[in-house]
């Protein structure tokens, strides 16, 4: 069996999982509160988080995702909020 490359597991979005990583981090994406739209420009010299985009999170936390890590968060959120599952898990019988 083939090995996956790291950065493209990394990527990888699982429908049926709670969590998206974003800067190393498994972030549970009912923390999610907003996603920036546009990088952040403040222009001091010292910044770090210049160009990334803001992920914020609940207790006033956010933590900063690159263009890609962004743009899986929007599609992990909207799986979470219309209920998707893996297609794996779509046979799987749940017991009300």
């Amino acid at each position: 069996m083939a090995q996956v490359p790291l950065a493209a597991r990394r990527e990888k979005i699982t429908v049926s999982s709670i969590f998206v990583v974003v800067d190393d981090k498994h972030i549970p994406v009912y923390r999610i509160m907003w996603v920036a739209d546009t990088p952040h420009f403040c222009g001091n010299d010292d910044c770090v988080c210049e160009g990334d985009y803001e992920v914020r999170l609940e207790q006033d936390e956010s933590v900063w995702a690159s263009r890609q890590e962004r743009d899986n968060v929007l599609k992990a959120v909207e799986a979470w909020y219309n209920g998707e599952r893996d297609a794996d898990d779509a046979d799987a019988d749940w017991d009300e």
